[in-house]
């Protein structure tokens, strides 16, 4: 074969083997997507809704692009999942609890049992102790809704709440009217309260109206810019209710699985970007946050006492013992969640040193000394 020959024929092999390892790019025109949040454009968590928006953006070069809209601009916070089912929407950024009307387990992907977890090894489990696997087949094959959906963005523990006057016992909760959502609202019916499931938007308005007695929603930044500052001096940190949380993004299923593989990558990763820079963010907002509501507008905090703290472990309890024997499913996950916690969370406990040592050493104070402990 003379030199030329070879070359070419060289050529032709190689370019046949480029072919095979790299496949080719779909350079299809620009996907848009409608997706709405469950959060007023104000809250911090619209804006971690934005962060993902930008991400997937960003990634997908120009052929994918999500359109990120408000709650309310299409349909209320509480449907947005129906509105992505039936094609109203194509995505949207919420939490699996706002579902858990429709079967309670939902409750347990976005606010599970404080198991002594945290919302990071909480993710974990989603991604490696089975959750996404129970997660697909509550969607798919136990209530058949047309949906894809990601867990994403830890988040820490929510604090009780805010009120008109400080909470020092379990019995000051009987009667209350009450904000929360999941299996919070059981929790809490537990102790006697009256508990209303209602969107972030709506509650800072019923409770200047006098509809709520009390209510939690989230975290510094996202309470303070929606105002519950305004209507209660209150806030009661540390809780079981939420112990841990996170977010979850669905997308219409028929129109997930009609794009290129590639697209639908960036948009699984991206979730998983949006869950870091998101909580790294959120460390530098919160506690700004918590500060300025204490100096610029008079926030009293106060510790949530032990004897409460103890009540809820007790009643969840109840209601983790009364859902496991009405939902063999709902048992399923709980079984799930308890096994990864008992080997996870006992390697944390026996390996983290404590963490109040350090910080009184280096700077001091205790971390309560700018709450009160009732």
């Amino acid at each position: 074969m003379s030199r030329r020959k070879f070359l070419a024929a060289s050529a032709a092999a190689v370019g046949g083997a480029a072919t095979v390892g790299f496949p080719s790019i779909s350079r299809a025109q620009t996907t848009t997507l409608n997706f709405q949040s469950t959060w007023p454009s104000r809250d911090i968590f619209h804006e971690f809704a934005s962060d993902y928006v930008r991400i997937v953006n960003e990634m997908s070069g120009g052929r994918l692009r999500l359109n990120l809209l408000p709650a309310g601009a299409v349909v209320g916070a509480l449907q947005m999942q129906d509105a992505v089912i039936a094609g109203a929407l194509d995505g949207g950024h919420g939490v699996s609890a706002y579902w858990y009307g429709k079967h309670k387990a939902f409750s347990l992907f976005g606010t599970p049992p404080p198991f002594g977890w945290d919302a990071h090894q909480f993710l974990a489990w989603q991604k490696y102790g089975g959750g996404q696997e129970l997660y697909n087949e509550l969607l798919h094959d136990i209530l058949r809704l047309d949906l894809v959906g990601f867990l994403t963005g830890p988040m820490p523990t929510q604090a009780l709440g805010w009120f008109k006057e400080p909470i020092r016992s379990p019995a000051q909760l009987r009667g209350m009217n009450y904000r929360t959502v999941g299996l919070a609202a059981d929790l809490m019916r537990e102790f006697g309260a009256s508990v209303t499931i209602m969107g972030g938007g709506d509650i800072v308005p019923a409770m200047d109206r006098g509809l709520l007695d009390g209510a939690e929603f989230n975290n510094p930044s996202s309470d303070r810019l929606l105002g519950f500052p305004d209507v209660s001096k209150t806030w009661m940190l540390r809780s079981y209710h939420q112990d841990c949380e996170c977010f979850e993004i669905i997308f219409n299923r028929r129109k997930f699985d009609a794009m290129p593989d590639e697209l639908k990558a960036i948009i699984r990763y991206a979730t998983e970007a949006a869950s870091s820079d998101m909580y790294w963010k959120a460390m530098r907002r919160y506690p700004e946050d918590l500060e300025k509501m204490r100096t610029e507008q008079g926030v009293q905090t106060y510790i949530t006492p032990d004897s409460i703290l103890q009540a809820q472990l007790d009643a969840w309890d109840v209601v983790i013992k009364r859902e496991s024997e009405a939902n063999p499913f709902f048992k399923k996950v709980i079984d799930s969640q308890r096994a990864f916690c008992e080997k996870t969370v006992a390697f944390h406990l026996e390996g983290d040193t404590p963490k109040e040592p350090a910080y009184e050493h280096f700077f001091g104070r205790k971390v309560t000394d700018t709450s009160t402990i009732l």
